[in-house]
């Protein structure tokens, strides 16, 4: 059974309780934090119950800085001594150096900081708080506003006070503290001069545009960023003491405008379509409207182009669109922008056609100029260029390299290059381009075609191969001549420095005989010898009429061959270069092969007269016999340097008649028939026809059947 009684003596209780831990927590939170707050930059105290400002009718506690990072001591003196756990909450706007540390018990705590971007930072405070603890207080939490306020100050010292009417002018201003000074991007108006701060690298510009003639005053009302104190009072304000500087405006004269282009192109794109431009803001400008551009500021000048205007940009200039009909050099004169044939403003920029080459020309090292643009791997050559607004061309060669040269030139009539082909150069045409865009002129990779010494050609004729270089003069062979074998060592071409590519030959055959008489004449023409695969260029050669193989005379030969020719014949080959196919001078090489002969045996018959014979077993000479009549195989021997000339001297073996020619019927004439070994000497001359030799020798008498020798002089006659 339930009391109900009891239930409301119960609930009575509780409802109590829950009132009065209501009240002690709303008396908690009615009971400020701290009693006091105070910071202390370098020798100056700052406290919340003596240094308060209001802004925006909230009280801040001041303090005055010098830097934007000042560091200061914070001390805080809480409401309730001796209570723990009072802790600064962190913040972005500045850095705890040393933690909120109880002095004295508690009696008040103290911290240092270290402040961050003071000059920017606007809302800047000092947030506490403590925790509940056992004895029964809430937690709680108090914020500390404060406000950094620092001397601003601004002056404006002109050094020329003449200014013109419509022309802009900027001046600088001084400050110790430039950060804190609000910038005013926007031009004020309707004032007899107009102005506009800025702020560029840390320095204070002032832009002035005067409206109306005369001495007229500026007035300048600055503001700052942070608020700061007046001297007689509290009281926090933005604005520094206005600045008055009076100016002596005059009338106005013509202003440069600059633009964005100082290059522009003439074609057909630009006059009918126009070229986007940004112009300085002319203050007079009008929206959508067109201004004649002319080379003469007085009326009737040559129209250079036209601009019409389209809107303004936040940088204060106008985005333009700009028409040109004729060519302009900035060196020739200014531009001036009117209106209505009143010029307005100059400007200046180039107006120049569109960049066209003409001529290309080559120069290879050594040389001169060429109009044929040609060029070869590996080589360093110039290259001219020639034609029309040049000078802002920017030219790329394709797949080669530019190489830096004092001699290169730039202008617009005519730009010069140093190149370098690469050895490995895979193209047939080396393009020009213009800004990435071909420009419709190319070079030609031409292999080098260039003659080479004749030491990569070897012949044979029964030996090994020689160079054919190395056989200067007459080359006596006394062998017979199987073949003549013409070689050709295509290794010995090109190398890695030098590059010569395929040699065009000539081979012109001669044979003759022994007389100088000629037997045979041949030419062969267009022998084609290309480098072999050691070249770096060998992939290029290949050729059909590249030569396969060895040249063999006999195969050229069809009257007589080599091994049918007589002795002391000749065979001439001479090797050169095809002048037609080379800008220089070929070689040439000839080859002299004569087929020399030790020994040449001959049936000759003489008529040996007045011989002195001496016959065995007698003690002298008989007396001079007669004409006798002597039939001899003999052999003749040749000079060993020289071409078919025969020594003096022979020696031959054969028959005597002697005293043939003798028909005395005296029975003394000894006429006998001998076989004899005879020795002959005869006069070195070659031209005569009729000689008289000496014999020597000896033999067998056929009659007297006993030996003899002779000796004497004979007659011979050559027919």
């Amino acid at each position: 059974m339930i009391h109900f009684s009891g239930l409301r003596g119960l609930l009575w209780v509780v409802l109590t309780g829950l009132l009065s831990l209501c009240a002690v927590s709303v008396r908690a939170q009615r009971t400020p934090l701290l009693r006091d707050v105070s910071l202390r930059t370098d020798t100056v105290r700052y406290s919340l119950s003596r240094n308060t400002a209001l802004v925006q009718g909230e009280a801040h506690l001041y303090f005055y800085y010098r830097q934007d990072d000042e560091t200061a001591e914070l001390l805080v003196y809480p409401e309730t001594p001796g209570r723990q756990g009072l802790r600064l909450q962190r913040s972005a706007d500045f850095t705890l150096l040393d933690s909120l540390t109880p002095v004295d018990g508690g009696q008040y705590f103290r911290a240092k900081l270290r402040f961050k971007d003071l000059s920017i930072n606007n809302f800047l405070s000092l947030t506490f708080r403590q925790p509940s603890d056992s004895v029964g207080f809430a937690p709680r939490t108090q914020t500390v506003k404060l406000l950094p306020v620092t001397r601003t100050t601004l002056e404006f010292r002109p050094a020329d006070t003449e200014l013109f009417v419509g022309e802009e002018k900027v001046f600088d201003l001084s400050s110790n503290n430039p950060k804190n000074i609000r910038i005013t991007t926007d031009w004020t108006r309707g004032q007899d001069i107009d102005y506009r701060l800025e702020q560029e690298k840390g320095v204070l510009r002032l832009h002035v545009l005067p409206n109306a003639l005369g001495t007229r005053q500026l007035t300048l009302r600055p503001q700052t960023e942070h608020p700061f104190l007046t001297d007689n009072n509290r009281r926090v304000t933005y604005a520094l003491p206005p600045i008055r500087q009076e100016f002596t405006v005059k009338a106005s004269r013509l202003r440069f405008l600059s633009v964005d282009k100082k290059e522009i192109t003439l074609d057909e794109a630009s006059r009918r379509k126009g070229v986007e431009l940004i112009l300085d803001n002319g203050r007079t400008f009008d929206l959508k409207r067109t201004y004649r551009i002319e080379d003469q500021e007085e009326a009737g000048g040559t129209l250079i182009a036209e601009l019409f205007t389209r809107q303004y940009l936040t940088n204060d200039r106008v985005l333009c669109w700009l028409r040109v009909y004729n060519t302009h050099r900035q060196t020739e004169s200014y531009l001036y922008i009117k209106e209505n044939d009143q010029a307005k403003y100059i400007t200046n920029f180039n107006i120049s056609p569109k960049t066209t080459i003409n001529t290309v020309s080559v120069r290879h090292r050594g040389g001169d100029w060429s109009n044929s643009a040609t060029v070869n791997p590996g080589e360093t050559v110039d290259v001219r260029l020639e034609g029309e607004s040049l000078s802002r061309a920017r030219f790329h060669f394709d797949d080669v390299r530019v190489i830096p040269s004092d001699s290169s030139i730039k202008t617009d009539a005519a730009v010069v290059y140093r190149i370098q082909v690469p050895v490995t150069i895979d193209k047939r045409r080396i393009t020009i381009y213009n800004s990435g865009q071909p420009t419709g002129q190319s070079l030609a990779v031409r292999e080098f075609q260039r003659p080479h010494p004749l030491d990569f050609v070897g012949v044979t004729f029964g030996e090994a191969p020689r160079p054919i270089t190395r056989l200067n003069g007459p080359v006596l062979y006394d062998r017979t001549v199987s073949d003549v074998v013409f070689s050709f060592n295509t290794a010995g071409i090109d190398s890695e420095k030098q590059l010569y590519g395929k040699q065009y030959l000539t081979f012109d055959i001669r044979t003759q005989n022994a007389k100088g008489e000629l037997i045979e004449m041949r030419t062969v023409e267009n022998v084609v010898i290309c480098p072999d695969e050691s070249s770096v260029r060998a992939a290029f050669y290949q050729d059909k009429q590249c030569q396969v193989g060895n040249i063999s005379l006999n195969n050229l030969l069809s009257a007589r061959k080599t091994y049918a020719l007589e002795d002391w014949s000749t065979i001439i080959v001479t090797v050169r270069h095809n002048q037609g196919q080379y800008s220089e001078p070929g070689f040439t090489q000839k080859l002299e092969l004569v087929l020399q002969r030790r020994v040449k045996f001959d049936i000759d018959i003489s008529f040996p007269g007045g011989l002195l014979t001496k016959y065995k077993g007698e003690s002298s000479f008989t007396s001079f016999g007669g004409i006798s009549l002597a039939t001899l195989a003999q052999f003749s021997f040749y000079h060993p340097t020289k071409i078919n000339k025969l020594r003096p001297y022979k020696v031959g073996a054969g028959f005597v008649a002697l005293n043939a020619f003798n028909l005395s019927q005296d029975s003394n004439v000894n006429r006998d028939l001998g076989i004899v070994v005879l020795g002959s000497v005869y006069p070195t001359r070659s031209d005569a026809r009729l000689t008289f030799p000496l014999y020597l020798g000896g033999g067998y008498l056929m009659n007297k059947r006993s030996l003899f020798f002779l000796f004497g002089p004979g007659i011979g006659i050559r027919l």
